[in-house]
């Protein structure tokens, strides 16, 4: 018997591929043209377009549509487009259609109905060979329809082909658009709008990355669609729903490299090479006439730019100026057969033409490293009006042109035409500055003039205050010497100083016994003055007059330079050097670490621009040792492509480099000269963690921790490879060196001092990259350096108190595996670790053995665990992911507090709370030490009687008998079943649990 149920309406997910129109495809067909047709695959359901014949620009305007399997899974859904040429009507060789490009796009990519736009995408290849240009137009969108059970479609199979003639179901086609009323928008892939029905846009509902450095953009800044998505990486969708970090989970796109290792010219093998045409304009001669101020342009069929004014005196017209300025600008191979290239000479102030050279770029010679520099040559300009000699020469121009790579000497210093502001876009690498620690050892003061006037019984106040730059430190007070009237302090002072070593130590003396202190003397020393060491051995105090007055008295200085330390400017557990100060006590580099920075992708917008769109202005930042690199700028770009490949010396591979992602804001320097540069994210990569010898390319998301939450703004794509040999007796003997230098374990510093210290080096450290050009900001500088991290965090502590736990869970999970055993849970295994027992009482000598072995074993287990690639930034480590809103707002408040009264009050107590459960749990593992400590101090003497007792019982026992047959003894009754165990505690547990605690004592 069959019983009807009444069925509601179901909702059906359909995704429709609106295939508008291609641009400049390859002709394949033998005859100049090509009869391309596409194909769309989407979830093992395969559709075709018509054919267009002969047509190189072809015009569809068809709609493809697919039913989605599963909506909660179609973001990582893959859909894939490709181009064919239908070899039925050409006279192409060969079997099969020719491949004409094809497109990957993910779910996330996918807009719903009404929100979508016409994408523009570069076909992409199918293998490296491949022989692929041109881009096709798609209009991708999906809606949801409510159908009845008896309106369901039949279920569709994966290997049933199309109806070709039956047209395809969905909304209406619209007519074919002019290409005049597209207007690209200046970023990969172009976004079409169409005129005159736009796509509708939406507000933007989250905050700016960096509510802390940056402003929020205006409330009307609004975004297309397409521009809030980021793009999905390759890879198949059963890997991504198997990371570990869900999306925030680094990937391997070693596969996706469009360059094979023949092509790559070292030493930038890391990176892809891109191509530039560089001119070097360096000066001219016999200009007619004269020019105050005469400067070049430089003209291709894609490019136009300009040097600067030749600088002279004023009003002193001259025949030879001097430019000497280079050019990179981007160089296209499918170009270069009809482009040229355009240099001319204009006069400023009239802007009149004196001459100009042009010149065919196929016939532009290609440098590769390490190829000498070209020589510039002098060509003759043509074309000039002389006031004279019309129509004739009016003089000559030197300069040099070739066609290079990023890896080109001149590329550094090049302006580039995709990072159009040259002051604060170009590629730079920077040094820390040398940085000192100052110790200054206060001794003794004789001779001051100390008030007269003291109340009876009145100890004066004398205390001495050094200072250095912004930094200060004022001793404990004095201890007084009544029969000398002299003060002594031995107390150590540490300063962080760096050179040049031009500042001067100022020692001042105040006597601090009334309520306004009063100075007593000063003294200025220089800095270059003082003696250097590199050791511990001991320095010379000096005495030092004080100035301020006839004779203020003196006081005696023990002042140097350490050089045996290493000052830290970074956490110690990311620091990326360990060295000390003096190079004299540095170790010979055991590797090369080689970092080739590809590009990002997705980047969010990270600024208002006209029209409602945003846009991202990149760079990147690479900080390993003393030394930074910064990429170029890529302006106006969500998906930039640095291609920069650099290099460092390895001391230590327990080393971590950090790599970070900004917006560029200084290089607008006319209406933001006091805007920070807004973060992106950063990873940081440790280089133990690298093989040896090996290239890991791979993509990191770049993850920001705002007030609103975690928020993903993109992806960057790196290629490392750590550079030695694998098992070098320098590198081996590495991990059993002390990590810090010998001076931080003689003369050892505190921890609060070493913060203090570290906090005055990052601030040296921002102050120098600041005086650079283009300057690194402080608050890049602060957040490569990870200046905030020691700053309270609610986040930060639940994320350390989850990795004690981690860290203890082999011991919990052996004291339960050992539970089951002596419950007898598995017989079996029981049975045999009574027989293991017994081999190993009866011969000990296999116990130590035994036990690196199963180390052994147990590290070949899980080998195959190990990670495939390195690892980026942990989010579920760090408690990110599902954070409270108001401890992410205590994360980013200020110190002190900018909060309101009654929130300050709820944080506290909220702190209180927290911190009495820690109170408690100290306390108990304070009371079971105390208890340990009361077996023989006879706090309690009928407890310790009963010890001491059973601890001589327990020494007759021993001496009697055998020792193996103790020991079979003890862990046999141990292991013994649980039938014979009474469940009630033991009779040791209840006597510890009894012996006294001062707990009783406390207030």
């Amino acid at each position: 018997m069959t019983t009807a149920f009444q069925q509601g309406p179901q909702s059906v997910r359909r995704l429709v591929v609106e295939v508008v129109d291609a641009r400049n495809l390859l002709p394949k067909d033998g005859q100049g043209s090509s009869s391309p047709y596409v194909v769309a695959d989407f979830d093992g359901q395969r559709k075709r377009s018509t054919t267009r014949f002969k047509e190189l620009n072809p015009v569809w305007n068809e709609s493809l549509e697919f039913i989605v399997s599963d909506p909660d899974i179609m973001e990582f859904e893959e859909l894939e487009v490709e181009v064919y040429n239908d070899k039925k009507f050409g006279n192409g060789s060969g079997r099969k259609n020719h491949f004409l490009g094809r497109v990957k796009l993910y779910g996330s990519q996918f807009s719903r109905r009404g929100e979508e736009a016409l994408v523009y995408y570069t076909l992409e290849k199918r293998s490296v060979f491949s022989w692929i240009r041109g881009e096709i137009g798609l209009r991708i969108y999906y809606y949801d329809e409510m159908l009845l059970e008896e309106d369901k479609p039949p279920p569709q199979h994966h290997d049933e082909q199309p109806d070709q003639n039956k047209p395809a179901p969905g909304p209406v086609v619209e007519p074919p658009v002019p290409i005049e009323q597209c207007v690209p928008l200046p970023h990969s892939p172009r976004v079409v709008l169409v005129e005159p029905s736009p796509p509708p846009v939406v507000q933007v509902p989250q905050d700016p990355p960096l509510p802390e450095t940056c402003d929020p953009p205006p409330p009307d800044m609004q975004f297309h669609p397409e521009m809030r998505k980021m793009q999905a990486s390759g890879g198949e969708r059963v890997k991504i729903l198997k990371r570990p970090n869900g999306d925030y989970s680094p990937k391997d796109i070693s596969g996706k490299k469009t360059v094979t290792d023949s092509e790559r010219v070292h030493p930038f093998d890391l990176v892809d090479p891109m191509q530039y045409l560089f001119v070097k304009i360096v000066k001219a001669r016999r200009l007619a006439p004269p020019s105050e101020g005469p400067f070049v342009k430089v003209r291709t069929s894609s490019h136009y730019r300009r040097t600067k004014p030749a600088s002279y005196r004023p009003n002193e017209p001259t025949d030879s100026p001097e430019w000497n300025e280079v050019f990179g600008l981007v160089y296209n191979k499918t170009d270069a057969n009809t482009a040229t290239l355009e240099i001319s000479v204009w006069d400023s102030p009239s802007e009149s033409f004196l001459g100009g050279a042009c010149f065919d770029l196929s016939d532009v010679p290609v440098r590769d490293p390490p190829d000498s520099p070209l020589a510039p040559q002098w060509y003759r300009l043509e074309g000039g009006t002389a006031d004279q000699n019309p129509g004739r020469v009016s003089g000559d121009i030197q300069l040099s042109v070739w066609i290079g790579t990023q890896s080109d000497d001149a590329f550094a210093e090049a302006w580039i035409s995709d990072a159009p502001y040259v002051a604060h876009t170009r590629s730079k690498v920077y040094q820390s500055p040398k940085l000192w620690y100052l110790r200054v050892t206060v001794v003794e003061a004789q001779d001051l003039n100390i008030a007269p006037n003291l109340p009876p019984l009145t100890a004066p106040e004398v205390r001495v205050k050094v200072q250095l730059g912004f930094q200060s430190q004022r001793t404990r007070r004095g201890s007084m010497n009544h029969r000398s009237l002299s003060f002594h302090w031995n107390e150590d002072l540490l300063f962080v100083a760096g050179e040049p070593l031009e500042d001067s130590v100022v020692v001042l003396l105040e006597d601090r016994t009334s309520k306004e202190p009063a100075l007593l003397g000063h003294i200025v020393i220089p800095l270059s003055s003082i003696e250097q060491r590199i050791d511990e051995r001991h320095v010379a105090a000096k005495w030092f007059s004080l100035e301020g007055g006839p004779y203020c008295g003196r006081v005696q200085l023990r002042l140097c330079l350490e050089g045996g330390y290493h000052v830290l400017d970074e956490a110690a557990q990311v620091c990326s050097d360990f060295r000390p100060t003096a190079k004299q006590l540095w170790k010979p580099a055991v590797g090369i670490l080689e970092l080739g920075i590809l590009g990002a992708r997705g980047l969010l917008p990270m600024k208002a621009k006209g029209g409602g769109k945003g846009s991202s202005d990149a760079y990147c930042v690479a900080k390993y040792g003393k030394k930074w690199v910064r990429t170029r700028t890529v302006s106006d770009n969500f998906d930039p492509r640095w291609n920069e490949q650099y290099t460092w010396q390895v001391y230590d591979p327990c080393t971590v480099l950090t790599v970070g992602v900004f917006d560029n804001w200084r290089m607008f320097g006319d209406v933001s000269e006091d805007r920070p540069d807004c973060r992106i994210g950063k990873v940081r990569i440790r280089v133990s963690t690298l093989e040896s010898n090996r290239v890991y390319t791979n993509s990191y998301p770049l993850l920001v921790l705002t007030r609103t939450g975690l928020k993903k703004m993109g992806e960057i794509e790196l290629a490392v490879r750590f550079a030695c040999p694998s098992l070098l007796p320098d590198t081996c003997a590495v991990y059993g060196q002390p990590l810090l230098p010998r001076m931080h374990y003689l003369r050892p510093l505190g921890v609060a001092q070493q913060e203090a210290l570290r906090g005055a080096s990052t601030k040296m450290v921002a102050q120098w990259l600041a005086r650079s050009e283009p300057p690194l900001g402080h608050e890049v500088v602060r957040y490569m350096l990870d200046a905030d991290s020691h700053v309270w965090s609610m986040r930060k502590s639940k994320a350390n108190w989850f990795r004690i736990v981690a860290v203890l869970a082999w011991a919990v999970g052996l004291a339960k595996w050992l539970d089951d055993i002596r419950r007898w849970k598995n017989p079996v295994t029981t049975v045999l670790l009574h027989i293991l027992y017994l081999v190993l009482v009866w011969y000990p000598d296999l116990i130590v053995p035994t036990a690196f072995l199963y180390v052994v074993l147990i590290g070949v287990w899980y080998y195959r665990f190990k990670p495939k690639i390195p690892a980026g930034m942990d989010t579920r480590l760090s408690q990110a992911e599902a954070v409270d809103p108001d401890e992410l707002d205590e994360e980013f408040d200020t110190m002190p507090s900018s909060k309101p009264h009654d929130i300050i009050r709820m944080r506290y107590d909220r702190l209180r709370m927290l911190a009495a459960r820690v109170q408690t749990v100290l306390g108990d593992f304070a009371t079971q030490g105390e208890r340990l400590q009361a077996l023989v101090s006879w706090r309690d003497p009928r407890a310790t009687k009963l010890f001491i007792g059973v601890c001589l019982a327990i020494t007759v026992t021993l001496y009697a008998m055998p020792p193996k047959m103790v020991a079979v003894a003890l862990g046999f009754y141990y292991l013994r079943h649980p039938m014979f165990r009474n469940p009630m505690p033991s009779a040791t547990l209840n006597f510890f649990r009894r012996l006294p605690s001062l707990s009783d004592r406390l207030m």
